[in-house]
């Protein structure tokens, strides 16, 4: 075991008894019932090697892992500003399970988190001027979120804050990745129109998990970047970013300290 989880009895996934009934249940949920993809929960507490299994037993469409570690955080309490270590961990489980599968991006969840907060927007540009999540190493196995059941919702563990939330969610609609949107935000807080404009933006500018990102401005209290320079984004409360965006784009959606330009 890579870690205890108290939530559920221990299952001897090296038993090839259990291999077999297991796959067989997958297999028999996808093909009688409908499930198209598996979410791998607590998937830090068994091997790789146990996923890749169950993967190339069941070949599902689709498949996302949860490795929730901690960032790492300096003496002021504050997550460091170079996580690599930590978004490498992500990617190191993508490939030990044949690389087919996904990983939730908890490296950029928790770097937006504490950008908005802190009011440290230069946080979201790496050292090689990247995105410094997992976004940044390995865009087409990474699943995006703001929040889901276990850091916001009804547990509320890691929430992030109510006022920055479309902030996140024009974070991860306009660049890489595969974003995912919680059920809570867009049908309960109201934030259903806003959501789905951003949704209708990615779509119609055929941005992807693969897309390109050209960060723009990184500072404090600003943060731009140009996605597949068909759209830019902007996060951040100065709203000095007229500079940075060429004439040919027009505003396709703003709002509280967003906006986000297309091309025409």
């Amino acid at each position: 075991m890579a870690g205890d989880f108290n939530g559920a009895p221990d299952i001897d996934h090296l038993n090839t008894r259990v291999q077999g009934e297991l796959s067989d249940w997958m297999n028999w949920i996808k093909t009688e019932i409908g499930f198209d993809g598996w979410r791998f929960d607590f998937a830090k507490g068994y091997s790789p090697d146990i996923t890749k299994l169950y993967m190339g037993n069941t070949r599902p469409e689709f498949a996302v892992g949860e490795i929730w570690n901690p960032l790492s955080y300096g003496s002021d309490g504050k997550p460091n500003y170079d996580q690599d270590g930590h978004r490498r961990g992500l990617t190191e489980w993508v490939k030990a399970v044949g690389g087919s599968a996904t990983a939730f991006d908890f490296t950029t969840k928790g770097i937006l988190q504490a950008a908005l907060v802190e009011g440290e927007l230069w946080r979201l540009k790496d050292s090689n001027g990247g995105p410094p999540g997992m976004i940044g190493l390995m865009q087409e196995n990474v699943v995006t979120f703001v929040d889901n059941h276990d850091t916001g919702s009804t547990q509320k563990r890691l929430p992030f804050p109510s006022d920055k939330v479309m902030q996140g969610y024009v974070y991860i609609l306009t660049h890489p990745g595969i974003p995912s949107i919680i059920y809570d935000h867009f049908f309960d807080w109201g934030l259903k129109e806003e959501i789905s404009k951003l949704a209708m933006i990615r779509i119609k500018n055929g941005i992807r998990a693969s897309s390109t990102v050209r960060i723009l401005a990184s500072d404090p209290d600003l943060y731009v970047a140009a996605i597949d320079d068909k759209i830019i984004a902007k996060i951040g409360p100065r709203y000095e970013a007229g500079h940075l965006v060429p004439t040919n784009f027009r505003i396709a959606t703003c709002g509280n300290d967003y906006v986000v330009w297309e091309k025409q």
